[in-house]
């Protein structure tokens, strides 16, 4: 019966001019078939796309040192000694009397004296940056699943990032310098939710989940090898933005061009021939035969499905209930997973330890959590590594609360020390491989559960969502300088609720990926109704 439905057979003549049978496939089986689950043409595409999540990581972390309070102040001479200033703290002290060690170009902080009472000034660049990340995916997918494509929204996301990175390094104030992280976090957006979604529709399915992670390694590069490009810069924060503005734009000038565009959406666009000669190089370069001439791509949303108006635009995943209640699901996940993900890398100040070696740390824990992940997801179900991760990160930030001590300004003090405590930093280590573990499980997660037509749509409300949490996560950091174990006690409680809410989604392994909403409502409700015949053939 499957091969009915794939031959459509036609007259054959003697002189053999167009008499072959026609032949149609899906984007799956074509890729399963002819092109290989995944070849060499696909790890190279996969490595040029993955590349670009370097730039995202450095571009949301940089506050970290940016933003950074300075570890150490020092009277000017004979100046500040006659003050009351028995807590050792720059509050009672009269302006103008003490200075950073660092120097005031050190980080925000310091430029603009953003301590006492100004102190929650610090968190807004980050906040108001994750906003801008969350109003820019809603943009940014929309553009890429409808008429700007994977690709191109990609190559508009990094040059804008490098433009807005270095106007941010040119900030008079603090005002300004907030305007252009907002700007910064907008832009870049469109990054990391193009990235999973073009390499994932490029393999099989049984890479899918494996080759997701891959751009989460990249990340976890880009995180690690932040300290490296922040320490030369540490007297001048601005440096470390122009620094960090000049790689996403030679990368999309030079690299992004070699990529290729999605074969799914371009035959979701109508646009056949190009999604054919997309899968045709791919088969090529990975030493397979050429595809059948007589070869054609099923269209999951029929003959109405072109360029200017495809049927399958008029899908809508917020009126369909079953797509808008997973979407929701999906999103008040993400919401705590961005909200520890983000908040605890934020958070290592408050760990007391040298900022450097903290950030460092926690960056080589992301390499396990993407090793661990990508292991497990070749055969573990995606709703129980969600939950156990979400679960770990949980318990490890509720147990460094027993480790915590009132920050204060403890920091800023004439000794420039780091006394800290081994115990919580290994711990804290610990539950951010398992935060890690999650932010990634989850994307692929979602990647999974939603089809090609709202895909990108889907996973940039993920993305909203978790920015959503991560645009709260600073004023907890932020908080955390007075009290450190409330701010790990409130990512334990987030991290929890994420591992919770995953009971009520479908497991996706080894699940095709669906083309239209309406393809995958009577695909999983005929598989659903016949596992439920299996089951009741066990029970008689």
């Amino acid at each position: 019966m499957e091969e009915e439905q794939k031959l459509v057979k036609g007259t054959t003549n003697l002189e053999g001019s167009e008499s072959e049978a026609k032949l149609e496939l899906t984007v799956d089986e074509v890729v399963e078939e002819y092109v290989g689950s995944l070849g060499f043409s696909q790890m190279v595409h996969v490595f040029l796309v993955s590349l670009a999540w370097i730039f995202d990581a450095q571009s949301t972390l940089a506050t970290i040192f940016s933003d950074a309070q300075p570890p150490a102040w020092r009277c000017k001479t004979g100046l500040c000694h006659g003050n009351n200033n028995s807590t050792g703290s720059v509050c009672g002290l009269v302006p103008g009397t003490w200075e950073w060690v660092g120097g005031n170009t050190s980080s925000i902080i310091a430029e603009w004296n953003l301590v006492c009472d100004r102190r929650f000034l610090a968190a807004v660049p980050a906040s108001v940056y994750f906003l801008g990340s969350l109003i820019g995916s809603g943009v940014y997918g929309h553009l890429s699943d409808s008429w700007l494509g994977r690709k191109k929204t990609v190559q508009l996301s990094c040059i804008l990032t490098s433009i807005t990175a270095f106007a941010t390094s040119l900030s008079p104030n603090i005002w300004t310098y907030v305007f252009f992280r907002f700007a910064n976090g907008f832009t870049r957006s469109g990054i990391g939710i193009c990235c999973l979604v073009l390499t994932t529709e490029s393999v099989g399915r049984k890479w899918r989940g494996q080759v997701g992670q891959y751009g989460f390694f990249f990340f976890t590069i880009g995180f690690l090898t932040l300290p490296l490009v922040a320490y030369p810069t540490r007297t001048c924060w601005r440096n470390l933005y122009k620094l960090l503005s000049l790689l996403p734009l030679a990368y999309s000038l030079l690299l992004l061009p070699l990529v290729s565009e999605s074969p799914r959406w371009l035959l979701i666009r109508g646009r056949d021939k190009e999604a054919l000669q997309v899968l045709d190089r791919f088969a090529r370069l990975n030493g397979k035969k050429k595809l059948p001439n007589n070869l054609t791509l099923v269209n999951p949303c029929g003959s109405s499905c072109d360029e200017t108006s495809p049927k399958n635009n008029k899908e809508n995943l917020w009126t369909t209930k079953w797509a808008a209640i997973r979407m929701v699901t999906v999103m008040l996940a993400g919401f705590g997973v961005g909200f520890v993900y983000y908040g605890v890398q934020l958070n290592v100040e408050n760990l007391n330890f040298n900022l450097y070696v903290s950030v460092a740390i926690n960056a080589l824990m992301e390499i396990p959590a993407v090793v661990i992940g990508t292991f497990l997801l070749g055969f573990t179900n995606r709703r129980l590594l969600l939950s156990v991760s979400s679960y770990i990160a949980a318990v490890s930030s509720i147990l460094c609360t027993f480790f915590s001590h009132k920050g204060g300004t403890s920091k800023v003090h004439n000794n420039n020390s780091y006394g800290g405590n081994w115990g919580q930093l290994i711990i804290e280590a610990i539950g951010f491989m398992g935060a890690s573990t999650a932010f990634d499980i989850l994307y692929i997660y979602c990647v999974e559960l939603f089809p090609t037509n709202v895909r990108n749509f889907a996973v940039s409300m993920l993305r909203q969502a978790i920015m959503l949490g991560a645009s709260v996560a600073p004023l907890l950091v932020v908080l955390g300088r007075l009290s450190p174990s409330l701010s790990f006690l409130v990512f334990g409680v987030f991290a929890i609720s994420s591992g919770v809410l995953s009971i009520w989604l479908p497991e996706t392994r080894n699940a095709p990926l669906y083309e239209t909403l309406k393809q995958q409502e009577e695909e999983e409700k005929h598989s659903w109704m016949s596992q439920n015949d299996c089951a009741l053939e066990m029970g008689k």
